[in-house]
């Protein structure tokens, strides 16, 4: 058997150790590297992430359906002149409430007062002639008894008397529109209710029966109506309890402005087009603390409902629709599609997309991931100086693809 002796210089021994430290730092680096990835959406120091959660349960809430609407006055009428003429006169101020039969606007009576003299100057001259053609006939009378004058005359006095008495009630006709325009003259409100700008000033010339009769608006908010809508499948809800359902307006924040509404106009039919039905409702509104044209928010109770109580901070919206972040069995955090169909206090009312026993994520809801590790507690046993993190707005948006795959 032979023996070979390999000989290595001293450049090559440190070639052979760089090349070691060198591999056993990539080694290093890599796992490094590794840990950072594996270690993503989990606490300090790679420990899962503490989470408060509420483990939900199904309960009786009120079964309510909730949309969009827009406020309108109960009556909204355009003021407009019925004659033509000079506007000579406002006689209120813009935006102030008036009473029916207030005078808004006086036109120049001149031009009407004389029509009216000239109509009662026109109806005593056809009187007199309906006495003069009264005398004559009663005088042919006579005459045609005792065979002084023909027939034919005397039937044409007849008739003369007869037209006389229709020229007269014309007369008469003329007259009353002429005083029935003079009265117009004086443009007051028809009803009680809040007036708007005035759309001519004094000395304009305006036109009955054109775009420019039209003097202000006049629009009564006490009641005041909300017009708004529901879908095909909201109306049935709504159909079925529209005996006792009630009505209410609530703001942005959840705080109900408005009660004691009631449905006053339900459609009969469901817009093709956009496959809703239209809907409207009535509130008392003796404060005006609702003007015509506002948008709210309406909710129409129709009972109640088995559903879920989950706070506001912990639905997210994504761009598929509403979802919670919901920590598993596993202990890793998934995101939940949820249906959320309305406000109660400060829980959105969740109808579907929960079971019972779910323990729902209420903080720290921008860290979480897909997958991350979670460390769950209730907000009795939450660990030592831990702080809950209120979500941003935006912060539905790192669990919004998600979302979209678990859909």
């Amino acid at each position: 058997m032979t023996y070979r002796t390999y000989e290595f210089t001293s450049s090559a021994l440190f070639s052979r150790r760089v090349l070691t430290a060198g591999g056993i730092a990539a080694v290093i680096l890599f796992a490094g590297c590794g840990q950072s990835a594996h270690d993503a959406g989990k606490g300090p120091g790679g420990m899962a992430m503490p989470v408060t959660i509420m483990q939900v349960k199904q309960q009786r809430v009120p079964a309510m359906v909730e949309a969009v609407g827009q406020t309108e006055g109960s009556r909204e009428i355009e003021i407009r002149a019925r004659v033509s003429g000079i506007v000579q006169k406002r006689l209120y101020n813009e935006g102030e409430t008036v009473s029916a039969g207030t005078v808004l606007f006086q036109i120049d009576r001149a031009p009407y007062e004389i029509a009216l003299d000239q109509a009662k100057a026109a109806l005593a001259q056809e009187k007199a002639r309906g006495e003069q053609v009264q005398r004559e006939a009663g005088r042919m009378k006579l005459l045609v008894a005792e065979k002084a004058v023909s027939q034919k005359e005397f039937d044409d006095a007849t008739s003369a008397v007869k037209q006389s008495e229709a020229t007269t009630m014309a007369a008469e006709a003329k007259v009353r529109e002429a005083e029935l325009n003079l009265s117009y003259v004086s443009v007051v409100a028809p009803i009680r209710g809040i007036t708007g700008r005035a759309q001519r000033s004094e000395g304009s010339l305006v036109t009955a029966g054109t775009d420019s009769a039209l003097l202000t608006t006049l629009s009564q908010t006490d009641p005041i109506w909300v017009r708004f809508s529901f879908s095909e499948g909201e109306y049935t809800q709504l159909h079925n309890g529209a005996k006792k359902a009630e009505v209410r307006l609530v703001s942005p924040d959840g705080k109900v402005i408005a009660s004691q509404g009631k449905l006053n106009f339900t459609a009969s039919t469901v817009d093709p087009k956009l496959g809703t039905v239209q809907v409207r409702a009535e509130f008392p509104n003796p404060k005006l603390v609702l003007l015509p044209g506002q948008f709210v928010r309406v909710q129409v109770l129709t009972g109640e409902e088995d559903a879920f109580l989950v706070p506001k901070a912990a639905v997210m919206q994504g761009d598929q629709g509403r979802f919670v972040w919901i920590a598993g069995q596993d202990g890793k955090a998934a995101p939940r599609p949820v249906e959320a169909v309305a406000w109660s206090d400060s829980n959105w009312v969740v109808r579907k997309g929960l079971s019972v026993g779910d323990q729902v994520i209420v903080d720290n809801l921008m860290k979480i991931r897909t997958g991350a590790p979670v460390q769950p507690h209730t907000p009795e046993s939450a660990p030592a100086g831990a702080q809950p993190e209120p979500p941003a707005p935006d912060a539905g948006k790192a669990g919004a693809a998600a979302a979209k795959k678990a859909n």
